[in-house]
């Protein structure tokens, strides 16, 4: 009967004998990566161990017939505690196991923050995320210090070890998740810092991408001007001079930085546009010179005949009226040759500039060929305009009067409106306007008037009474 007995016992203690686990010291810890390794080689347990029967029997026969010792089969408080303790083995490494995914996700978005911004709160956001760092390493020594001082699966194991083992565990798992709630609010915080440098790192490859393209667009446009027998030498040389650009765009944002590169991709795009665009509108602007050139010509012998026209008229002035109403005007005839002549010369050093494609030197010289006409057109045509202007006020000087005395009027009216006296500042310029015509009404008496004085100076009155106008409604639209 007792063998029996002794057979079984022997098959339960064969199963329940393990191999010892390998002793591990704490150690220091190397980052998270390698803490798994440690962790799982502190709960798997040995192979079993298959002994003979006789073998069995030496072992297990003492203890069995001493009755003290065995571990027992069936429960009890000690089997209950290490239960307990297992379980806050098992919370404990998941809460590292979250704490260590938390870590890993949360130094992607400070290498994707301070890859783009260089800012005192994106330095700030690193120096606090490295110091988040240490703590995590103190609290993982502390979780792998905890799971390598028990073990939970040795078959001695009392209740009070097992209490002991369940109270560092939970100590160990609470630390875990507070640091991880910690670290979320920490990267809760980086949401504007993080969706600004997503932000700018989205911008990164199509900036690039828009810059090449813009360059493929210039070439494409310089190519097809030359085609035209255009050599739009100055615009070929900005291009190559956007070859740099390209090569550092080409090395990427990891050697230059993301913003440099966004800036330089920007700067490429806007040059290269520049080029494609004044390539695209040379054939116009060339266009464009040809006509200019053909009517600066066509203008210039105009105002040359004109010119002509101007010895007979300062013959009349001469004739008819004194010498104050001509004198300024003698050297007219002189000055329009000479700006004529001068246009003409602009014109043919823009014809050259125009045949060897130097199309700044061409436009530039042209705007230079039409100042020259312009003051020339206006000389010619003040001597016959001064000949029309005395003419009229000869035959009936009261016309002229009638209008410039309308003038101060209007402006009278305006600066008694709503008044019942008017503004001295206002009073003073209108009365001195009356004053100066009647004195030029005045200066006509004689037997040879100085007409254009007169006429200069009605128009220097009706000037007056203008700017007191202005003045008043100006007040008075600032005072609304």
């Amino acid at each position: 009967m007792w063998e029996r007995e002794v057979a079984a016992t022997s098959a339960q203690s064969a199963r329940a004998v393990r191999r010892p686990c390998p002793e591990h010291g704490p150690g220091p810890v190397r980052g998270l990566r390698g803490l798994g390794r440690r962790v799982a080689e502190g709960v798997v347990g040995g192979a079993v161990l298959v002994v003979g029967p006789l073998a069995v029997l030496v072992a297990v026969v003492p203890g069995t017939f001493a009755g003290g010792g065995a571990r027992r089969w069936f429960g009890g408080r000690g089997e209950g505690q290490r239960a307990q303790a297992q379980a806050a083995k098992d919370e404990a490494a998941a809460a590292f196991y979250e704490l260590d995914t938390a870590q890993r996700d949360l130094r992607i978005s400070i290498e994707t923050i301070t890859a783009v911004d260089d800012s005192p709160a994106a330095q700030r956001a690193k120096a606090d995320f490295e110091a988040f760092g240490e703590r995590i390493d103190q609290v993982s020594r502390d979780y792998i210090t905890a799971v390598d001082a028990h073990d939970l699966d040795r078959d001695d194991l009392d209740a009070s070890a097992a209490s002991r083992a369940r109270a560092d565990l939970v100590r160990a798992k609470d630390e875990l998740r507070r640091t991880k709630a910690d670290l979320d609010r920490f990267a809760q915080g980086l949401g504007p810092l993080l969706e600004q440098a997503e932000t700018q790192l989205a911008r990164l490859a199509p900036a690039v991408e828009r810059a090449r393209q813009a360059l493929r667009a210039a070439s494409d446009a310089l190519d097809a001007v030359r085609g035209a027998g255009l050599r739009a030498d100055d615009l070929a040389a900005r291009l190559a001079a956007l070859g740099p650009e390209l090569t550092k765009l080409n090395e990427g944002a990891g050697r230059h930085g993301v913003q440099e590169t966004i800036r330089r991709a920007d700067d490429v795009l806007r040059g290269a546009e520049a080029v494609r665009g004044e390539a695209e509108r040379l054939p116009e602007r060339a266009a464009e010179i040809d006509r200019r050139l053909v009517s600066l010509r066509t203008r210039a012998q105009a105002i040359t005949t004109r010119t002509e026209g101007v010895v007979p008229v300062l013959s009349e002035l001469r004739r008819r009226y004194s010498a104050a109403c001509w004198q300024d005007l003698q050297a007219v005839p002189d000055q329009a040759a000479g700006d004529v002549a001068r246009a003409e010369a602009k014109l043919k050093e823009a014809q050259e500039a125009r045949d060897e494609q130097r199309w700044a030197d061409a436009t530039a010289l042209l705007a230079t060929v039409r100042a020259l006409l312009n003051t020339t057109d206006e000389a010619v045509s003040a001597a016959g305009d001064r000949l029309r202007r005395l003419d009229e006020v000869s035959y009936d000087r009261n016309k002229e009067v009638e209008r410039t005395r309308f003038a101060i009027r209007d402006a009278q009216r305006l600066a008694m409106a709503g008044r019942d006296t008017p503004d001295p500042r206002h009073a003073g310029p209108l009365d001195g306007a009356v004053e100066r015509l009647d004195r030029a009404i005045a200066g006509l008496e004689g037997r040879h008037p100085d007409w254009w004085h007169f006429l200069s100076e009605t128009e220097a009155v009706r000037q007056a009474a203008a700017r007191v106008v202005q003045e008043i409604r100006e007040e008075r639209g600032g005072a609304h």
